[in-house]
């Protein structure tokens, strides 16, 4: 068996040569929207998760719900219901400020505040 596997949706990339409006597919077929951004840590090297524009607003698909990128579609594993509950994604401020919420409150419990 080839290591260049094609099928329907092309060849499989890799998620920096990811574009802009690729359809993005639940596991049970649905299009759930298209890529708006690929979210990386570029220092280390790691995929993090998909930005996705739906009819609904953006939504953020996180790494480990990602099954396959190809140059044709993104595979998500997750099926349309539970795409339906995806978070809404509100830019790179806003998820730095999150996360400087959710540190401050692990702190404060682990200093008994």
């Amino acid at each position: 068996m080839s290591l260049d596997r094609v099928d329907d949706d092309g060849h499989q990339i890799g998620y920096k040569a990811l574009p802009r409006g690729v359809p993005v597919l639940t596991a049970d077929g649905e299009q759930l929207g298209t890529v708006h951004r690929v979210l990386d840590n570029a220092r280390e090297h790691i995929f993090d998760g998909i930005v996705v524009s739906t009819p609904q607003g953006r939504r953020f698909v996180d790494a480990p719900e990602v099954a396959r990128i190809t140059e044709k579609r993104v595979t998500l594993t997750i099926d349309a219901a539970e795409a339906a509950e995806l978070p809404e994604h509100h830019g790179m401020r806003r998820a730095l400020e999150t996360r400087a919420r959710r540190a401050g409150r692990r702190w404060k419990r682990r200093l008994g505040g």
